[in-house]
């Protein structure tokens, strides 16, 4: 299952250069985390600093 980020997401963007697959970016309110590219390595919950991302 692909990393979810929660509305806690507070936009800084830590977690977009720690994932190795792009599967991150910018959306309209928060950051999103794409499922089909997201590879379940966990990189990107380490790096928030708000624990807005977890495992889907």
């Amino acid at each position: 299952m692909a990393y979810k980020i929660s509305d806690a997401c507070i936009s800084c963007g830590a977690c977009e250069g720690e994932c190795p697959t792009g599967a991150i970016s910018a959306g309209a309110s928060q950051y999103v985390i794409d499922a089909d590219t997201c590879i379940d390595c966990g990189a990107c919950e380490s790096a928030c600093p708000v624990s807005a991302i977890s495992a889907g």
